[in-house]
């Protein structure tokens, strides 16, 4: 049976005309023709190019064997609707080895003439690249596989698909951030709170929370972990589990019903949520935070940016998401390359410096400490050492950053009496410097020493 969606007018007078093999009014005839070949069935397709319709349905079997049903639908969908177009514009066309050039080309024109979404006028670029990247797989896979139904050469290029924009992931700053987690914390929903918590500590898609089990926690060593099911990318993954997101956990499966079959971890009222629960409660977490629209993805690249701005490593976030190579996590580098950052500084200082050197005289001019005479520099490099555990910082003041600490404000990080006097030195050090911030880590480790029993 064809695809029919209720809601959309696409299923009017003229689909009904059309499965009575009645043509419409003339004024409809252009919305009839992409109706047509976008909802017709492959009983049709069979009626009308017997030999096209077999090469088909026998590819997508073949897909069927190593691909999602998911994929194998999308790819369905394009081959159904491009034998269509053939049928209504090119009926002369009845194998897949008569489609040339000409074919393509007219096909291309027609899907970039049909309503996009929600009504808007013409397909997006990523659809349209997405059905043009189809026949061009099934082309080539069909030549590659030697069907007897086979063009000479493959009629789809590569520059037949758009050329994508690169717009950076979306995601929400510090502040934002912030206000996000707290807003979280006072859910008055303990589903809401778990679904918002976990997305935004663990970076974990939403099917993948969707998937998670009963026993997805797991301890290894000292630490706990959370295993993420088989999913996008076909395989699973563990990650480091916030204390905080596991006692959400924990208290979440104390409270599960008992006659619960399922081994599901999210259940509301004993049944699978849907993703639209995980939307509702990520809108739900923004509208109380006062931000405007965030979706769940938006808290993957939020956790992504938060690490690699605070120096975690490529490689480490592509194993925390679950990418499969770097050039999947080198989109968060570009939004904050710790290296570029670094390099900008140093030559803005020189840059700075000369800008200074021809500002007028009247003009009061403060110069970088190494512009300065040795001992103003001896006074600045003072002022801006920081001691660290192994050593000094001697990064400038003025270009402060969050990484002398990024170790111990970790969950992970752990410490014993003998390194007291060394945590003891670092907190006197901030605190005689003013580094309000990093004296608070200290005496946060210095409290965990004391409250440790002997």
């Amino acid at each position: 049976m064809p695809h029919r969606s209720l809601s959309t007018p696409l299923f009017g007078l003229d689909a009904v005309m059309f499965h009575r093999g009645q043509a419409p009014a003339p004024d409809k005839r252009r919305r009839w023709l992409h109706t047509r070949a976008a909802q017709i069935d492959w009983k049709h397709i069979s009626a009308g190019t017997p030999v096209l319709a077999s090469t088909m349905r026998r590819y997508l079997d073949q897909c069927a064997l190593s691909l999602r049903p998911s994929s194998v639908a999308l790819f369905d969908t394009t081959l159904r609707q491009f034998a269509g177009y053939l049928l209504t514009h090119h009926p002369g066309v009845t194998a897949a080895a008569h489609v040339d050039r000409e074919h393509i080309e007219g096909y291309k024109t027609w899907l970039a003439q049909r309503p996009g979404y929600r009504g808007k006028p013409g397909l997006s670029k990523p659809t349209l690249g997405m059905r043009m990247g189809h026949l061009r797989s099934f082309f080539t896979r069909i030549i590659e596989w030697d069907y007897d139904d086979a063009p000479a050469r493959v009629p789809v290029y590569a520059t037949d698909r758009p050329r994508l924009d690169r717009p950076l992931p979306k995601f929400l700053d510090d502040a934002q951030a912030a206000a996000f987690m707290n807003a979280a914390r006072d859910l008055p929903d303990p589903l809401d709170r778990l679904i918002v918590q976990v997305l935004a500590r663990t970076g974990m898609r939403r099917g993948e929370l969707l998937g998670l089990t009963i026993d997805a926690v797991v301890q290894i060593g000292t630490g706990y972990w959370l295993r993420t099911p088989v999913g996008k990318l076909h395989t699973d993954r563990y990650i480091p589990l916030h204390p905080h997101v596991k006692d959400l956990i924990d208290d979440w499966l104390a409270h599960r019903a008992s006659w619960q079959s399922s081994d599901l971890l999210l259940l509301d009222r004993g049944r699978p949520i849907p993703a639209t629960r995980v939307d509702k409660a990520v809108h739900k977490t923004a509208a109380a935070a006062g931000l405007g629209h965030v979706h769940p993805h938006q808290l993957r690249h939020t956790l992504a940016t938060q690490a690699i701005n605070r120096g975690m490593s490529l490689e480490a976030i592509a194993a925390l998401l679950g990418h499969h190579d770097l050039s999947m996590t080198m989109v968060y580098a570009r939004i904050g390359d710790r290296t570029v950052a670094d390099q900008y500084f140093k030559v803005t200082q020189k840059i700075e410096s000369l800008y200074a050197a021809t500002q007028p005289a009247s003009t009061p001019v403060t110069l970088p400490a190494e512009a300065a005479g040795p001992a103003m520099r001896a006074v600045h490099a003072e002022a801006s050492k920081r001691l660290l555990g192994n050593g000094y910082c001697a990064r400038p003041i003025e270009l402060d950053c969050r990484y002398e600490t990024i170790c111990e404000s970790c969950t992970m990080f752990f410490t014993t009496i003998e390194h007291r006097p060394t945590i003891q030195a670092q907190r006197d050090d901030a605190t005689a410097k003013g580094q309000t911030r990093r004296a608070e880590v200290y005496d946060a480790l210095l409290q965990r020493l004391e409250d440790t029993p002997a």
